[in-house]
């Protein structure tokens, strides 16, 4: 039958299997009625039924019903199967974009992420694999409503050709800052036209889910964020956000 001694004993020791009588030398006696039950136990036990849930269906009274408990068993793996399903899609999609490189290097970000990153193809600028890097920051660190109403946003700015030729514009633009000075004539222009290209809901997204401490020039991650560039990129960030909280009125996006 596959059982071994100990097991039985333990089936005993719950309660599943009553002991038999013994025998002069000690060792208990099984019979036809015990390995009927053993055989009960181990086909439940095999379709997925806990120990405590086989207890209840073999008890003669106030035990569950056999069909209730395999429903519930049959509700559980029909949504662990749903729940593979999701979760291999996910995979799936994570190593197409993996194989043609649009995934950070660290590893996995969410499937809103993913899809955002799938929408949104950097085209080798160094500044837009950065972007995406801190996306994946965020991607870890955020709360999830927070999370999911930025990349709504950023999806339909995504999903803009225009404003997609345009970005891509502006991150070859900021590659040639890499190497400038703060003082670059080309510093404050950036700036002013990042902050441009930033649609309303968007903007709107951002500032409802920064306002408080959350600033991103009034936290740590803030600073650590701004000196993740090179020094004249990051100034043109400043002046993006500069732009930006004129435009809100909201003193939270000052650097």
């Amino acid at each position: 039958m596959g059982l071994t001694t100990r097991a039985i004993r333990h089936y005993h020791h719950l309660g599943l299997l009553p002991e038999p009588a013994r025998r002069p030398n000690g060792y208990r006696e099984y019979g036809l009625r015990e390995a009927i039950m053993l055989a009960r136990v181990k086909r439940l036990t095999e379709l997925g039924l806990g120990l405590e849930e086989v207890r209840d269906v073999l008890a003669d009274d106030e035990g569950r019903e056999l069909a209730e408990v395999l429903g519930e068993l049959d509700d559980d793996l029909a949504q662990q199967e749903a729940d593979i399903r999701a979760r291999r899609a996910r995979l799936a999609e994570l190593l197409r974009m993996s194989r043609e490189g649009l995934l950070p290097g660290d590893g996995p970000v969410s499937p809103g992420l993913a899809e955002l990153f799938g929408r949104f193809r950097p085209a080798g600028s160094a500044a837009a694999a950065k972007d995406l890097e801190h996306l994946a920051l965020f991607d870890a660190t955020a709360d999830p409503v927070q999370r999911d109403r930025i990349y709504l946003a950023l999806r339909r700015l995504a999903d803009d050709p225009e404003l997609a030729t345009k970005m891509g514009e502006l991150y070859a633009r900021m590659d040639d800052l890499a190497h400038a000075s703060v003082d670059d004539p080309r510093v404050e222009a950036l700036g002013t036209d990042l902050a441009a290209v930033v649609p309303d809901d968007l903007l709107a997204v951002l500032a409802h889910e920064g306002r408080g401490d959350s600033a991103p020039s009034k936290t740590a991650f803030g600073d650590a964020f701004l000196d993740d560039f090179a020094p004249a990129q990051a100034a043109a960030v400043r002046q993006m956000l500069k732009v930006l909280s004129a435009r809100t009125g909201w003193a939270g996006w000052t650097p």
